[in-house]
């Protein structure tokens, strides 16, 4: 091991055969963890070629136990944001539409949340399964979302917990390269990567989130696969809502045609990027076939049927699942524009209130959360409603809105409205 941290250390690139027993030490425990740390940092530091990273993921993919066969056709990936559900009304909007989606989420980490605790925010919903059973429910249902498999890309778990904890999260080359080996191993063919940036994202500037974009595209080009990478703002929170079980709420009214604008374009922007890769149709015809099904209640349908497989309560979730009892609103004293939202400052106190956990193993409260509706370019006149928090009591509704009312840059002046897709990067872009 001290010889792959030498060459990596001095910008020396490891050959195919040692990224293959660098791997398997990674798997079999042969190297310590303050070796496998040094190297991560040293790929830090000096980074890894375009070949290295190619070779990498593929070591760290197609190791351990992948499915024999596809797990789903379509599959969708986002770096994490703040009140970023779209997993829960894309998934049945693409089984909806025919194209079965089988997808391994993780659980939220510091102020961005994460798609397996929405989800257990629901009673009696299971995100362990046997892959026998995954497999049978995305040929029945058409959408199956679980917890990482232990027996898929093993070494992307324990190089991503050395990772948390040596400060080298934030290298593109391992941000890439775990990313993407999870997707090689789930073997689904077509892949859109959401790709936050803003000041609520773990990338804050367009050009490292380009860089990041274009790295995990070209992964998936070299391995075979059509993915397509969107650059979605996180300037401000994604809908309204900001928790576990209020985001689940949200998803409910956005599959009834109601809830947010800014969501249901998202949904439908990312599923028209998947049934392009699948039938190279036009990009407004596609999203027209994802409207209708959202529309007719045709993707309602298989989120009902997604969650009753999964064990999970249907009629909490249509009625409302409960959220926590201590109640506080904020609503402006005189009008103004939004100038900035510090949106990693509302996912903080959503995190303070017991949305989200500190360290993995944290315990999650489901109900409390925050609804906010000032986004980045928008007039508010007098009293309007700012935000909304639900707590478990009187000191935590007060430090929350405490938290919250340094979260607003107001201006007399209307300012540029930002898009909410900032760029595209397709195959034919990173030739």
């Amino acid at each position: 091991m001290i010889f792959f941290i030498q060459k990596t250390r001095d910008g020396v690139p490891l050959t195919s055969q040692e990224l293959t027993e660098l791997i398997q030490g990674v798997i079999d425990g042969r190297w310590p963890d303050y070796q496998l740390a040094a190297w991560l940092m040293a790929v830090y530091c000096r980074g890894l070629t375009q070949e290295e990273i190619f070779t990498l993921t593929g070591e760290m993919a197609f190791t351990g136990s992948p499915p024999t066969e596809p797990l789903g056709i379509v599959d969708k990936h986002s770096t994490g944001g703040v009140g970023d559900k779209t997993t829960l009304v894309l998934a049945p909007v693409m089984a909806a539409l025919g194209y079965p989606m089988a997808k391994m989420s993780g659980r939220g980490l510091g102020h961005t949340g994460g798609t397996l605790d929405k989800l257990e925010s629901i009673p009696g919903f299971q995100v362990e399964l046997p892959m026998s059973v995954v497999k049978q429910q995305v040929s029945t249902v058409g959408v199956a979302v679980i917890a990482q498999s232990r027996e898929m890309a093993p070494a992307d778990k324990r190089l991503y917990a050395l990772r948390d904890v040596t400060a080298t999260v934030e290298s593109i080359p391992l941000i890439a390269a775990s990313v993407m080996a999870k997707k090689l191993a789930a073997g689904t063919p077509h892949l859109v990567l959401d790709v936050k940036v803003g000041n609520g994202a773990f990338m804050s500037r367009l050009d490292q989130a380009r860089e990041l974009a274009r790295l995990m595209v070209q992964i998936g080009q070299y391995h075979h696969r059509a993915v397509t990478a969107l650059l979605t703002s996180m300037n401000h929170p994604l809908g309204w809502a900001v928790g576990n079980a209020i985001e689940v709420n949200e998803a409910r009214d956005c599959l009834k045609g109601e809830g947010p604008e800014d969501l249901r374009d998202e949904v439908l922007t990312l599923a028209a990027e998947l049934v392009r890769l699948i039938t190279h149709e036009s990009v407004n015809d596609a999203k027209s076939r994802a409207a209708r099904v959202l529309e007719q209640g045709n993707a309602w349908e298989v989120f009902a049927r997604w969650i009753v497989a999964q064990g999970g309560r249907l009629d909490m979730v249509e009625t409302g699942l409960p959220l926590a009892p201590v109640v506080r609103e904020w609503r402006t004293r005189e009008g103004g524009w939004i100038e900035k939202v510090d949106t990693r400052k509302i996912g903080e106190v959503a995190l303070q209130l017991g949305a989200g956990r500190h360290k993995l193993g944290d315990a999650v409260d489901p109900g409390v959360g925050i609804r906010w509706y000032a986004k980045t370019g928008l007039f508010m006149a007098q009293n309007d409603l700012v935000a909304q928090v639900f707590a478990r009591s009187e000191d935590d509704a007060n430090h929350a809105m405490e938290g919250l009312t340094h979260s607003v840059l107001w201006s007399t002046k209307q300012p540029s409205p930002e898009p909410l897709i900032l760029d595209r990067i397709s195959p034919d872009d990173v030739l």
